[in-house]
């Protein structure tokens, strides 16, 4: 059985533009968080329903992914480099891991949203 009337495309490089800045997939403009990670329910400005989204923990397992390839090869050129105390580098590198998680995790929860809504992933259709 076929679908009588077939969906419009969703492109999927500007929803994921839109949805890395934190912004509605759907049309750019509206704000897609309501806070830090809690998303709106729909979209302020277009009214796109935003809560269907099933994003779960893929975006801390992308930002796990992007630390360690960020991270450790720093750490590994920073040690080369320099003679840092390992006390201080006890402190910096993990302060420097949070700080990384806490300025990515956003962005990331933004995309994966935004390419569910682009491929009509969970409960967007």
């Amino acid at each position: 059985m076929t679908d009588p009337a077939p969906h419009p495309d969703r492109p999927i490089g500007p929803a994921i533009a839109h949805g890395l800045r934190g912004r509605c997939p759907a049309c750019g403009e509206g704000r897609m968080f309501a806070r830090f990670l809690k998303t709106a329910s729909a979209c302020p400005h277009c009214g796109q329903s935003l809560d269907g989204h099933q994003a779960d923990d893929f975006p801390a397992y992308i930002v796990i992914l992007l630390l360690g390839h960020i991270l450790l090869p720093l750490m590994i050129e920073v040690n080369a480099a320099f003679a840092i105390p390992m006390g201080w580098q006890a402190v910096i590198w993990p302060t420097l891991a949070i700080l990384l998680a806490a300025a990515l995790i956003q962005p990331v929860k933004g995309g994966v949203i935004a390419f569910q809504w682009s491929r009509r992933m969970a409960g967007f259709r």
